[in-house]
């Protein structure tokens, strides 16, 4: 039964390996519906439309309060709901808008530059730390601060203050999972407090003494008084810009080494290719997407992929079921970075598509050969630890080792 491979879903070991539960629920078909008013998404197609389809919305602040009533005002639950993460036309699109000024093409290739400067940075120190027999976690020492350095320079956060954000980060982006328990909802909310009266001083500081970044490029949007902005919106949105572009880039490049310590053939390919590390990140994406699930309410009646779904239905959409789909992907339980047409359903899809999709890219791609070409013989240096997490897929601990050059 349909239920029984969903709580299978959020078992230990389905958490460890979901796939073979994505395969049975494509085995029951690409949409369905189960008992209490949930509708399941795990086809490719089905959620392309669905993330697209104007009859469903994100879990915002009108869902919370006729669902989830007992949490619905909690500071962790409104910081979204004050973002464009779970904002609804037409405010939605006024402060995406505004965001996107930060993430265009030339903004990337500004960018880029950078993020070769830090990744280069964090490389050489994993390289010293592994040298002469030494190891260490890949995810502490580069796969974290790469993200959060990006995003700071982005931003014009104090370097002095980056090392309190992982932390923080992590556990207010917690309670977009599923399995919320009501201690990480109480650590979500001390998270949610402290970042929005980090980024409030900041504002105010900015306010004082303008600099060359995003931060004081949107103080000077919403002080224009034009109602494009309000502060409740700037705080949100940069916290967001944090949340959103630490998890999945960390866990992006965690997953993507991963790999290449399991296949040797990978490293060797991409390391005598760095230009293929493009596709490499692609397949990554779709192979084991740092992102695996994300939810839509229905505001009205809809047919996806021919299955009646009537108003107020809750849908669970299973991206990284799409992104193995069969109809939609050859051999899709195969790694080939080499694969034709590869669009991994990762990112999300339709007005919510992730704004920091191109530098989650940038950074995976920029690192991944600076790190083969420094540590030629990298290999695993214990077991990996994976995350907790069903929504965000990655690893806690991924040690490593190898012979630097």
């Amino acid at each position: 039964m349909i239920e029984d491979t969903l709580l299978a879903l959020f078992t230990p070991e389905g958490r460890e390996d979901p796939y073979p539960h994505y395969a049975a629920l494509h085995a029951t078909g690409p949409v369905a519906p189960v008992d209490g008013g949930l509708v399941v998404v795990s086809g490719y197609e089905e959620l392309q439309q669905t993330l697209r389809e104007p009859a469903l919305e994100v879990h915002d602040a009108t869902f919370n309060a006729r669902n989830r009533k007992e949490i619905a005002g909690l500071p962790s639950i409104t910081v979204f709901a004050d973002s464009m993460l779970m904002g609804r036309a037409p405010g939605h699109l006024r402060v995406r808008r505004l965001m996107a000024q930060a993430f265009t093409a030339r903004q990337m290739a500004s960018l880029a530059p950078t993020v070769h400067r830090l990744a280069a940075d964090l490389v050489e120190r994993l390289a010293g730390l592994c040298a002469d027999g030494g190891s260490a976690d890949f995810m502490a020492e580069l796969a974290y601060p790469l993200p959060v350095r990006v995003i700071g320079e982005l931003l014009g956060i104090p370097s002095a203050d980056l090392g309190r954000f992982p932390p923080l980060v992590h556990d207010l982006g917690k309670v977009m999972d599923p399995l919320l328990t009501p201690d990480a909802l109480t650590a979500a909310d001390r998270a949610a407090d402290e970042l929005l009266a980090y980024f409030a001083d900041l504002v105010a500081e900015r306010r004082r003494r303008p600099q060359d970044d995003l931060v004081s490029a949107l103080v000077r949007v919403r002080d224009a008084d034009n109602g494009r902005l309000s502060d409740r919106e700037l705080h949100a949105n940069l916290i967001l810009l944090f949340v959103a572009g630490f998890e999945t880039t960390a866990n992006l490049l965690g997953n993507s080494v991963a790999l290449l310590l399991d296949r040797p053939d990978l490293q060797d390919a991409l390391r005598h290719e760095p230009r293929t590390a493009e596709g490499y990140v692609e397949e990554v994406l779709r192979y084991d997407s740092p992102i695996q699930l994300t939810g839509r309410w229905a505001v009205g009646d809809v047919v996806i992929g021919g299955t009646a779904v009537p108003k107020d239905s809750n849908l669970l959409l299973l991206l990284g079921a799409g992104n193995r789909d069969a109809r939609r992907y050859e051999r899709p339980g195969d790694f080939d970075p080499a694969r034709p047409g590869i669009k991994p359903l990762s990112f999300g899809g339709g007005p919510h598509y992730c704004l920091g999709a191109p530098l989650a890219r940038l950074e995976a791609r920029t690192t991944l050969p600076l790190l083969l070409d420094r540590i030629p013989r990298l290999r695993a240096a214990g077991a990996a630890v994976r995350g907790d997490w069903i929504t965000v897929r990655g690893f806690a601990r991924l040690p490593v080792t190898g012979a630097a050059r």
